[in-house]
């Protein structure tokens, strides 16, 4: 059962430490080095962890990350698992929730992602402003975990107004570019066709990516408040003739990773400092 995998990953891990994560950070491809920003670490191979799947994607480490940034104690996932390696979505948002077991109030998403938005240009950081779920996955379907949330959760606003609002205050102080935009998930492993693309443009999304909208899913079902970065890796498909491939994506999301580092480390201190963790 859900919950009882929730309560047996969360106590192995009370276990292993003595405070309490306030903040939770999920780096995506390429942006897992963010861990050299935590103090004090304690890693937790995923592994090691009771219903923990192993990530097999490359540039996904698969550790869970405790410590601190700017003395605010966090979770960090180092790695995640996606649809397309064939997990059930329980599987997928496991690490999640187990986080928010834990006691964190924040989440942090991050993710490598193809610009569709013809302003994006490869290395650029985005905050996702909304997401289009087309992967035809729902973490939320079967029975509802009362004890997590309702039936029926509201996602009007999925990725917190006032979070996104103190990204950007951030990012400006600190002078690096964070643009806006919608976020489109959908299954892989194929990277899109051109055709494909050029439907979602029409939809809406100015990013797409296979991952990240679960987690987001399952994070508003609990009640946490939720924000998340995209690093533009590529263009996507017909816009540029150049082919794609998942070692381009990592690299590009590698160089990002000072002004992706900037804006999370500063957004935390600034939570510290409003008196919110």
């Amino acid at each position: 059962m859900p919950m009882t995998q929730i309560l047996e990953a969360s106590r192995y891990i009370q276990s292993k430490i003595k405070t309490k994560p306030r903040v939770g950070i999920v780096l995506g491809s390429g942006l897992g080095i963010y861990i050299e920003e935590i103090q004090d670490k304690t890693v937790i191979p995923y592994q090691d962890i009771p219903h923990f799947k192993r990530t097999s994607v490359e540039g996904h480490s698969g550790a869970l990350i405790l410590g601190t940034v700017c003395g605010v104690p966090v979770a960090a996932l180092q790695g995640r698992h996606h649809a397309y390696e064939g997990h059930d979505l329980q599987d997928i948002v496991l690490p999640v929730r187990t986080l928010a077991q834990l006691g964190i109030e924040y989440l942090f998403l991050s993710n490598a992602s193809g610009g569709i938005n013809t302003n994006f240009h490869p290395g650029d950081l985005v905050a996702i402003s909304d997401h289009i779920n087309l992967s035809g996955k729902n973490p939320l379907v079967g029975p509802n975990l009362a004890d997590l949330g309702p039936r029926f959760p509201d996602m009007g606003h999925a990725y917190d107004k006032d979070l996104r609002t103190l990204l950007h205050q951030v990012a400006n102080r600190s002078g690096v570019a964070l643009k806006d935009g919608v976020y489109c998930s959908v299954l892989g492993p194929t990277y899109e066709t051109p055709a494909e693309i050029r439907m979602l443009r029409i939809l809406g999304a100015d990013l797409v990516g296979m991952s990240t909208v679960h987690e987001v899913i399952a994070a508003n079902h609990i009640g946490l408040k939720v924000a998340g970065v995209a690093c533009v890796t590529n263009y996507a498909a017909g816009i540029k003739e150049e082919k794609l491939s998942h070692a381009d994506v990592k690299l590009v999301a590698e160089k990002a990773m000072i002004g992706f580092a900037t804006v999370l480390t500063e957004t935390i201190h600034e939570l510290k400092k409003m008196g919110k963790v």
